[in-house]
Formats: C-alpha cells, structure tokens, sequence
C-alpha cells in the first residue's frame, strides 16, 4: 500500500437532514415569523374576556361621563323632550371659574392629604409595634385589623355616629369624666370642621389595616443583618429606621400612599350617609359635590364636568406616582 493510500481516508457523503429547513434543521424565516406571532397572541387571547367587561363596565362610563360634561344635558334631555346640545368647553369654564368649586377642592385636597398622614403614620407604628410583640399579641392584633377591614361601611358609620352622638354618645360620656370637661350634649356636626374630622377618623379606621398588614409583610423583607450593623455603627433606634428600614420599605410606602390619595379623594359613603343623604355645604367633598349638581341641581352636563376634572386630578396624582416609581427603579 503506498503512502497516498495511507493518507488520503474516504469522507462518508453528507447526509441530508430530514427535518423541515434544509441541512441545518433551520425553519424558514416565514414558518419562524408565523410561530412567534401566535405564540404573542395567546396571552392576548387569554386577556380578552377580562378586558372585554373592563371595557363594559368601565369603558362606556367614561365615554358617556366625557359626552355629557360637554353638552347640555338636564331634566328635559333626560326625558327626551329636547335633545343634547354641544356647547363645547362652556361646563368647564362655570366650573373652573365658581368660587364655591375652588372652596371644594381646597377642602378635599387638605382631606386627603390629612387622612393620608393619619393612615400612613399610624399604620407604620402599628406596624413596627407587631415586630416586637409576643406571638399571640399579633394574632390577636390581626385578628382585630382584619376585622375591622371587612366591616361593610354602612355597618362602621352607624356605629361612628352612635359614638358621636350629642345625646347617647360614649364618646361625650367619656370626655365629660375629665374634671373641668363638660361635653354633654355636644353636636360634633354643629361645626363643619370637627364633623369633617369625625369623617377623617372614620376613614383612617377604616385604611389603617391594609396599611398595617401591607407593611408588616414588607418589614420582613428588611436583612437583620443591615440592621445589627447599623447598631454596631453607633446609631440608635431612629438611625436603623430612617436609614436602613425607610429606604427598603420606600416602594411599598409610595404604592401605600398613593392608593391612599387616590381613596381618600373619593370617599363618597362616609360623608353622604353620615350626613343623612344630604351633605351641607361645609361637609362638601368633590364627589358629594359631583353627585349634587348632578342628581339634586338635575344638571348632569355640570356634575360630568366636575367629575371628569376629579378624574384628571387623580390622573396627577398616579403620574408622580409613576414617576417616583421610574425613580426607584433606576437608583436600583
């Protein structure tokens, strides 16, 4: 056998791939294109009943709310007797230039933002005192919080109003054991500000546990580790919190008082069945005042505009939200 023999060795023939695409297994780019897509619609597909009623019960009010706050539209539309008319921005200008709209959202505004603090400053002490309580004290406490979140509302302002009461209220009972305290009979709805603080009380009982429950969860994400060494480092019981335990619960705190704003600008029950389905002036908040101009004044073109204008103050409130939140997640 000669050396060319021995060197030169016999390559088998290619064999050819029997799978769709050719010798490298490859798909065609179109078969590739035509899989990818149906594999984006499906979760589309899964979502459509949840977003067909969103759009059902959500989508056509807000159409019907934004139609109505510019046209008019009273009692005889509502009957059929003269047709809606278009009169452009002319809603929004009675109500942006009435100064009893102004002296409504000032008083809602301030609302919010107090019983926002309540809830958040409240909720984070209790918060902080079920980190450092026996088992069963925080069984008990949770059992309580959860509780009283699930009171229907109706059922928690009758009982506010009892405590309140000028006649029959523990409340005034109580007060009036305080030597040099007289509060017999006192109405606490009498004044516009101490009736709108019942309301603020009953709305920050009524937050205070989802708050509470939020932020427990989110105290057990905080490393002791952090924590120990912070101690070692000199700082006490404000220094671990303010720079180890506030930084990592910031998230959910944002998320906390934002849904918070959001709630507390809409309460509507609290002041309305408090106040006997028939809120006075002083009591008046943006969804109160809303509901009046539309259902007691019969003019709903107003009441649409009123409402529509709350909607894009919520809108502000969610867009520093997100904004915060962007902020959050590219320091991280």
């Amino acid at each position: 056998m000669s050396a060319a023999e021995t060197t030169t060795a016999k390559v088998p023939p290619a064999r050819r791939d029997p799978r769709p695409g050719g010798e490298s297994g490859k798909r065609p780019k179109g078969q590739a294109r035509k899989r990818s897509a149906g594999q984006a619609a499906v979760p589309w597909a899964l979502l459509a009943p949840c977003l067909l009623a969103l759009a059902l019960v959500l989508g056509y009010p807000l159409v019907r709310l934004v139609t109505l706050s510019f046209q008019k539209f009273g009692q005889p539309q509502l009957w059929g007797f003269k047709d809606p008319e278009s009169v452009g921005f002319d809603n929004f200008t009675n109500v942006l230039s009435d100064s009893e709209f102004w002296t409504v959202v000032v008083r809602t505004v301030l609302f919010a933002f107090t019983a926002v603090v309540l809830t958040m400053v409240l909720g984070m002490l209790i918060a902080l005192l079920l980190q450092r309580v026996s088992g069963w004290v925080k069984t008990l406490v949770n059992i309580a919080l959860v509780a009283s979140w699930g009171m229907p509302i109706v059922v928690a302002i009758t009982i506010f109003k009892w405590m309140f009461d000028s006649d029959f209220g523990v409340l005034n009972w109580l007060l009036s054991q305080v030597p040099g305290v007289d509060m017999i009979g006192h109405n606490w709805f009498a004044s516009g500000t101490q009736g709108l603080a019942v309301i603020m009380l009953l709305v920050v009982w009524g937050a205070v546990p989802f708050v509470v429950i939020t932020l427990s969860a989110g105290l057990t994400q905080v490393p002791k580790e952090l924590e120990e060494a912070a101690r070692l480092d000199g700082a006490g019981g404000w220094g671990v919190f303010r720079h180890v335990t506030l930084p990592i619960l910031k998230p959910i705190i944002v998320m906390l008082a934002t849904l918070s704003v959001i709630w507390d600008m809409g309460v509507f029950p609290q002041v309305f069945v408090m106040r006997g389905n028939h809120p006075e002036p002083e009591f008046q908040l943006l969804t109160t005042y809303s509901y009046d101009k539309a259902f007691v004044v019969n003019d709903y073109s107003q009441g649409s505009a009123i409402a529509l204008l709350t909607v894009l103050l919520l809108l502000g409130v969610i867009a520093v939200y997100m904004r915060q939140m962007l902020k959050i997640g590219d320091v991280e």
